[in-house]
């Protein structure tokens, strides 16, 4: 990713507090499938379904994520598209540990879901902007 853009999306560069917010997607992504693993093992009612579940929940979420969401998406679907896929899965983590009966760490993680997601979209919008009037 670093050194060029894919599909629209800047590259690992630019201002600290872009790099920052980069990372910390990036973070969040790996604790959702963290806690997409976490509830599909806590789950499962004997050893096969909790295989099933903890290892099929963040399958599930990667394949979705790598198809539509990722940067080097193979279909990316828009912004709407990509937004709802990120809302399944990042989405999906917060519920998996509202589930596990961790109801506060649920509303925070949702809350920095959507306040990091809102700020990379917008970013990404603004940085579109600027390199269509810069190639204009």
């Amino acid at each position: 990713m670093a050194g060029g853009q894919a599909h629209g999306r800047p590259a690992l560069d630019g201002p600290p507090w872009v790099v920052a917010n980069e990372l910390l997607a990036f973070v969040i992504e790996m604790g959702a499938l963290g806690a997409l693993a976490w509830w599909g093992f806590a789950t499962g009612d004997g050893i096969l379904l909790s295989l099933l579940l903890g290892l099929g929940a963040p399958a599930v979420a990667i394949v979705l994520w790598g198809q539509f969401a990722a940067p080097k998406a193979k279909r990316p679907p828009g912004l709407p598209g990509v937004l709802l896929v990120k809302a399944l899965v990042l989405g999906g983590g917060a519920a998996a540990l509202y589930g596990l009966g961790h109801p506060v760490a649920a509303v925070i993680a949702a809350v920095v879901v959507v306040g990091n997601t809102a700020v990379l979209e917008i970013f990404r919008k603004k940085a579109g902007a600027e390199q269509a009037g810069a190639a204009a």
